[in-house]
């Protein structure tokens, strides 16, 4: 889910506790954490399918617009699907992600395990990591042909070693994380 800057602000501040979206079906799930960017993460507490009729004024100042006509003016914008209620919450523990990537010590098993997950990723991975290592903060753009990859799908690549806790995204371009420097420092 994306969170466009007012809602994280709001969810943040605590002024934001409920999002509405038009979907098919559902693209989230009660209990889910999201990230936000900047180390934040929101979970959603509800989801119900609901209907412009029955969208409150409470409600609409809860998702953060002045009032309940300023929400459907929205909803209406976005399309015919099904409205979605969220209700959100702030969590208030680290990104499990930058936890892991802060990790600056690796064990065995541990080197063993990435290397053998890396392999299973394909033969990009280990060069891609050593890419960013290598260039640190350089735009996906210029980084991608360096590894015969478009953007896109560069991009794609790069969070899953993000998943792995192996490297940072920046404002502009990427790093390693504490944990991709030890990786690499472990490999031969």
């Amino acid at each position: 889910m994306l969170f466009e800057r007012r809602l994280r602000e709001g969810i943040q501040d605590g002024s934001i506790t409920l999002a509405f979206r038009r979907w098919k079906r559902p693209q989230v799930t009660a209990g889910g954490r999201y990230r936000m960017g900047h180390g934040l993460m929101a979970e959603v507490t509800s989801v119900a399918v609901t209907s412009a009729e029955d969208v409150t004024e409470e409600e609409a100042r809860a998702a953060g617009y002045p009032d309940r006509a300023a929400l459907l003016a929205d909803l209406a914008a976005r399309g015919s699907d099904p409205i979605h209620r969220l209700a959100l919450r702030l969590v208030h523990e680290p990104d499990p992600r930058d936890v892991l990537a802060a990790s600056s010590t690796l064990a065995q098993e541990e080197v063993a395990a990435l290397t053998a997950r890396l392999d299973r990723m394909g033969p990009w991975a280990l060069p891609t990591l050593r890419l960013i290592a290598a260039r640190p903060g350089v735009r996906a753009g210029d980084l991608a042909p360096e590894v015969g990859q478009e953007v896109a799908r560069f991009k794609l690549n790069v969070r899953r070693l993000k998943e792995l806790g192996l490297t940072i995204s920046l404002e502009t371009g990427y790093r390693v994380s504490p944990r991709g420097a030890a990786y690499l420092a472990a490999r031969p």
